[in-house]
């Protein structure tokens, strides 16, 4: 079993910056596809960013350019930068993990999710 703790998200002006962090409980989450998910209210979940076991980096289309997903596995811990945030990056964000070795994060079924952190940016 593993547990994912999302921490980072807060309040910021459009233009700013945050690093969202995902701590994983097993070092045998340090191998699987994980990503990052965010939903506004009202809307669908959607994908982020994504690192597969091999280290292969996703982005949507919304966020390239402006967000970096990264791992550090000797510190259980994922991270997104998010740089040049807009009012509709405003949302709930999501750490997730699958299971199993992924050498690129091809719709994999994500187990393991985290609680959450708020992002909000305002105008």
């Amino acid at each position: 079993q593993v547990q994912l703790v999302e921490s980072g998200g807060g309040s910021v002006q459009a233009g700013g910056s945050l690093r969202l962090s995902c701590g994983y409980s097993a070092y045998s989450a340090s191998n699987y596809c994980m990503a990052w998910f965010r939903q506004a209210p009202g809307e669908k979940r959607e994908g982020v960013a994504t690192i597969s076991s091999a280290g292969t980096t996703t982005y949507a289309d919304s966020v390239k350019g402006r967000f970096t997903i990264s791992k550090v596995n000797a510190k259980h811990t994922l991270y997104l930068q998010m740089n040049s945030l807009q009012p509709e990056d405003t949302a709930m964000y999501y750490c997730a993990a699958a299971s199993g070795w992924w050498s690129a994060c091809t719709r994999p079924e994500y187990n393991y999710w985290g609680q959450g952190t708020q992002v909000t940016v305002s105008s």
